[in-house]
């Protein structure tokens, strides 16, 4: 049983050290603004269409860059979640489960 327990921290510890590898993408306006970010939830690429740029309206693009955030974390958490049922899974095989 020890065994078992220090097996699942040791997976918990890997999953905490792979987040920064762990990608996901969000968009909004129709491709206009595009953030990329880790599994920490920091960004690590925005990408905006200088169509949408207007200095005049800056208050679209602020909304398109939440959007777009919000939608990379959506994303993630999807994403997340499936790498917990995996890990989920391999504890239910070190406990004899299936």
């Amino acid at each position: 049983m020890m065994k078992n327990m220090k097996d699942l921290q040791k997976n918990v510890d890997k999953m905490k050290s792979q987040l920064e590898t762990i990608f996901a993408t969000g968009i909004s306006g129709a491709g206009m603004v595009e953030i990329t970010i880790n599994g920490k939830y920091v960004i690590t690429d925005i990408k905006i269409d200088k169509a949408i740029v207007d200095p005049e309206d800056v208050n679209t693009l602020q909304v398109l860059i939440a959007a777009a955030f919000n939608n990379a974390s959506e994303n993630l958490q999807q994403k997340l979640q499936e790498e917990s049922a995996k890990m989920a899974g391999s504890f239910g095989n070190m406990f004899g489960q299936n």
